[in-house]
């Protein structure tokens, strides 16, 4: 695989969902299109563009919201900063009038049903997730650019390369689990303690504990938003949002306003073994209902897979006594890493590996963030996210619609209580015996991912999108 340097700040990623692959990516690959129209001088002479969607893109691009992402990218706005109760009202108004203003400013007639394809039969050798944009200007020329949305809402553009950082001199590179292993015991760092030293070649250590909190805020923000909010699920499978009646129903009659009062209040209902599994499914099915209604979420390291690490995390805070700015920076460092080894060594892309590539990796992540809160070592770390992995392998992705509804917001409560299984056993376990390396497992999953048939690969080809009826409720 490409050798690329990988930043905390790749994989965790703030957006709106439903999908980083499928709505994030495209987002991005739609603004960084007009930013090019810019640096060309171009973007006043333009009269027309049209989008062409090709692979996953196109077979699951309207369950997924990639139409919607595609006209707030083009129109200049940012997936951090927009307000989430204004992605339907703006794109229907786009709808509506048949203008589209690029980068906010240059208004061109925009008729969708003409200008945005979706080439169910088509697809680009270089990624399942293509996106083609096209734009004719007033003097007859035209600019056309090809971009990839290559899983986590990591974009690559023909031609060119993914990475958009400045490559620096890592202290520690590191492009395997070996690597990471070699370098913690050299220096007898923690992995979150090498990740924060290679972060530091980046920006300040201030700067990086900053915006990790920062991550952290837009997580709990998110669980606290998804636990407390009805309704049901938009997209036409009618599924019912169950995050806030588990939630109303475990914390009784206990009275909070705000966040940390909520922790309190969870807290106080016990730890129970059963109390803490709902609690955990509680705290997933709430991030992942809120991706599924465009909701702001953390790519972790995707957006269908956002609320494992969420969801681990707010357990580890919660029942662990973790509740600690430095406890969740050593968690979130040690995810990240974790993640971006699955990068490098395989993929974070559903439409290239099915599920595992999303849900595994999320499960592997958490499970070795965890054991090093836990206080294990760092052999131990690494056999937890072995162990959370080798449970996902040959997970297909088969969401029903092309809506990253149904399996997908149960399989991240499964996500999550596998990665806790998993360093339970690791802690419990002498890895000196481990018969299964991390690297081993990452080699595997990529193999498998090679192997599966691709309509397994999110486009509703196979599976359960094909054996279920639109018409049915979830379970």
């Amino acid at each position: 695989m490409q050798r690329e340097q990988i930043s905390v700040f790749d994989i965790f990623k703030i957006g709106i969902g439903p999908s980083s692959s499928h709505t994030l990516g495209p987002w991005r690959a739609a603004q960084q299109f007009v930013q090019s129209l810019m640096d060309k001088g171009a973007l006043e002479l333009v009269e027309e563009v049209k989008i062409l969607l090709y692979g996953s893109l196109a077979k699951t691009g309207r369950g997924h919201g990639t139409d919607i992402a595609i006209l707030l990218g083009l129109s200049g706005d940012d997936p951090v900063t927009f307000e989430v109760d204004q992605v339907i009202p703006k794109t229907a108004e786009i709808q509506k009038t048949g203008k589209l203003l690029l980068s906010g400013r240059q208004e061109v007639i925009f008729y969708e049903a003409e200008d945005l394809l979706f080439l169910l039969n088509e697809s680009l050798p270089f990624h399942p997730n293509a996106v083609t944009f096209q734009a004719f200007l007033l003097n007859g020329s035209a600019i056309s650019e090809t971009y990839y949305s290559i899983g986590g809402g990591f974009v690559v553009k023909e031609g060119g390369h993914g990475q958009t950082k400045t490559e620096v001199d890592l202290p520690f590179p590191i492009e395997t689990a070996n690597n990471l292993l070699h370098w913690c015991i050299k220096t007898g760092l923690k992995i979150s303690e090498v990740v924060l030293e290679n972060e530091s070649a980046w920006r300040t250590e201030q700067d990086t504990r900053n915006g990790v909190l920062n991550i952290f805020k837009a997580m709990k923000e998110c669980i606290y938003r998804g636990c407390h909010t009805t309704g049901y699920l938009p997209g036409g499978l009618n599924v019912a949002r169950r995050a806030a009646s588990l939630n109303r129903r475990l914390i009784g009659n206990r009275v909070y306003t705000n966040y940390d009062e909520w922790v309190d209040a969870v807290r106080d209902t016990g730890n129970g073994f059963q109390n803490i599994l709902d609690w955990v499914s509680c705290f997933a099915l709430a991030v992942n209902e809120e991706n599924a209604s465009f909701g702001r979420v953390v790519t972790a390291p995707t957006n269908g897979a956002a609320g494992v690490i969420p969801a681990v995390l707010q357990y580890f805070l919660v029942f662990c006594d973790g509740y600690a700015d430095e406890r969740i920076i050593q968690f979130l460092l040690t995810a990240s890493e974790v993640g971006s080894i699955f990068k490098k060594g395989a993929t974070i892309s559903a439409a290239m590996g099915g599920c595992q590539a999303e849900i595994g990796v999320s499960s592997a992540m958490a499970a070795a963030a965890i054991t090093e809160c836990l206080g294990g070592t760092q052999r131990q770390v690494l056999m937890a996210a072995e162990i959370a992995m080798e449970h996902h392998l040959g997970m297909t992705c088969d969401p029903i619609g092309g809506l990253v509804q149904v399996p997908c917001i149960e399989r991240n409560t499964m996500g999550a209580i596998k990665a806790i299984t998993a360093s339970q056993l690791a802690l419990q376990t002498n890895p000196d015996n481990a018969k299964v390396s991390l690297d081993a497992v990452v080699k595997t999953m990529w193999q498998t991912a090679l192997d599966m048939n691709s309509k397994y690969k999110e486009t509703s080809d196979g599976g359960l999108a094909i054996n279920i009826p639109l018409s049915l409720p979830e379970c």
